[in-house]
């Protein structure tokens, strides 16, 4: 034990006595920070919807010279342009004399866009670059059928609130969600899972180099005639999880703090990703931190098995494809908490670290169903611990040729 206590105490100081380590988790951290904290020194209101007060009173003019600036052509004589200024808010509209006029404006990118209306239900569409997130046709689309609305019901002598007071009837409705909002409970579940994933893979990483390090410049010849390959790998692997664990925390602590001081600021739009329940957070550290050691052991053996760091990928690449199909079922299983595949892999500690705290947020889960899962991972990593353990002894000494994980077993199965 006392050894372990060594080797733990000098891995953990290389951790937070690493300068890029401790500067890129407080930069992290003060980024992330300074992020939220802008509605508060910036007007962010046509983002978050929340009215900031702001100093001073701008002009009219520059009111106007900051609106987007639409064109249209009427060729139909049916545009309400009073009615189109109320549905495309902070926009100002131009008639323009004829169809040419409209693209010339749009193509000098005078104008954003430009409709041209052939008909009372027929029109085309201008537009310079087109992104994926615009909806002025579907707004002006509506627009167009109002306006038809309008003209029929003038036609017929209706009065046209009275129909649309007809189609439009208000439905009061209360909803009571009696356990879990899988809808809204989603995002920050996926939010989390990718969070885990990350650290395993990056860490993980630098575990499987650190003991290849010591194997190629003959370290571990030393190491090992001084304490045991278990103290070695064991240390090894809980100093990871200690610094993982630490940058993670310092970077979403501030992060989740700053948005819970803020969260008026926001209008309560960041609430899916960052607005999350204190048992989810304590599921998450436990099994994330549980996931951690468990494939940390497994990242620790592999690195034991090969002599020059180039070759760590390929001795990795094994784990990072159970990795990835682990972590892409997670995500694919987020829509069905329920269901029997994602309940079967709560239970399986290769898998248990993202599902469980899944399952505990958004779906229906038993307490004993935590416990037996959270046990069934504790035990499969001291194993995982004691197998990567007798793995990092019997390839320590190996050089050359990286060892195939099969021929490793097979070894330690003889010498047993």
């Amino acid at each position: 034990m006392k050894k372990f206590g060594i080797v733990l105490r000098y891995e953990l100081k290389e951790y937070l006595n690493n300068k890029v380590f401790m500067v890129l988790t407080l930069l992290l951290a003060a980024l992330g920070a300074g992020a939220l904290f802008l509605p508060r020194f910036v007007d962010m209101s046509g983002f978050t919807g929340v009215e900031t007060v702001q100093g001073g009173s701008e002009g009219k003019d520059e009111a106007e010279e900051d609106q987007e600036l639409l064109v249209y052509l009427d060729q139909a004589g049916v545009v309400r342009q009073e009615i189109l200024e109320e549905m495309f808010p902070d926009t100002r509209w131009r008639a323009e004399a004829d169809e040419d006029s409209v693209r010339s404006a749009v193509e000098s990118q005078e104008a954003g866009a430009g409709f041209v209306v052939k008909g009372a239900a027929e029109y085309e569409y201008y537009v310079f670059n087109k992104t994926m997130t615009d909806n002025r046709p579907a707004v002006f689309e509506q627009a167009l059928k109002l306006f038809y609305r309008m003209d029929y019901c003038a036609r017929e002598g209706w009065d046209l609130e009275e129909v649309g007071r007809m189609y439009d009837v208000p439905v009061t409705a209360t909803e009571t969600v009696l356990n879990k909002d899988s809808g809204s409970n989603y995002w920050y579940c996926y939010f989390l899972v990718v969070i885990v994933f990350m650290l395993i893979v990056y860490y993980g990483q630098m575990i499987a180099v650190s003991i290849t390090n010591e194997k190629s410049n003959r370290a571990i010849e030393v190491l090992v005639t001084s304490t045991s390959t278990n103290s070695l790998l064991f240390g090894k692997v809980i100093a990871g999880a200690i610094g993982g664990v630490f940058q993670m925390g310092v970077v979403m602590g501030a992060i989740l703090l700053s948005y819970q001081v803020n969260r008026e600021q926001w209008g309560g739009m960041l609430d899916m990703f960052l607005h999350i329940p204190a048992e989810v957070l304590l599921a998450f550290a436990f099994f994330g931190l549980g996931g951690y050691l468990f494939y940390g052991f497994l990242y620790g053996a592999m690195g034991a098995l090969v002599s020059k760091t180039e070759d760590v990928s390929k001795s990795v690449s094994g784990l990072m494809v159970v990795i990835m199909v682990v972590y892409f079922f997670s995500l694919l299983q987020l829509t069905n908490v329920d269901g029997s595949v994602i309940k079967v892999l709560s239970f399986l500690p290769v898998s248990s670290y993202s599902t469980m705290f899944a399952r505990i947020a958004m779906g229906t889960v038993a307490v004993w169903e935590i416990v037996v899962s959270f046990l069934i991972l504790v035990l499969s990593i001291l194993g995982t611990g004691i197998l990567g353990a007798k793995i990092y002894r019997m390839g320590t000494l190996r050089y050359g040729n990286p060892i195939k994980l099969s021929l490793a077993l097979k070894s330690l199965k003889k010498s047993e």
